[in-house]
């Protein structure tokens, strides 16, 4: 991809929702809520400061992440639906 985001945003592809419950009931497309879950396809350089000085981000490349459910900006590029958001948006890394 020749996407690269700016300063202290990243590219996220959203990991898709389990098609049926634990119980076995299968969810219909309209019923599905868009997952909160996502691999960081790429990421900027970092924040820089006012001083000049670039701090770097916590996450990278192939990290798996859980973000607001409202967060980012959804583009397409290359035909793959994607979201852009700022390192702020994301909740944490999944182990």
């Amino acid at each position: 991809m020749s996407f690269r985001p700016l300063h202290d945003r990243v590219l996220v592809r959203r990991v898709e929702a389990e098609e049926k419950t634990a119980g076995g009931i299968i969810i219909p497309d309209t019923a599905k809520e868009k997952p909160q879950e996502g691999e960081v396809v790429a990421a900027g350089s970092g924040l820089k400061s006012e001083d000049g000085k670039v701090t770097p981000l916590d996450v990278k490349a192939g990290d798996r992440i859980l973000f607001g459910k409202w967060s980012g900006t959804e583009v397409k590029i290359n035909g793959e639906d994607l979201l852009i958001m700022k390192e702020s948006d994301i909740l944490g890394i999944v182990g």
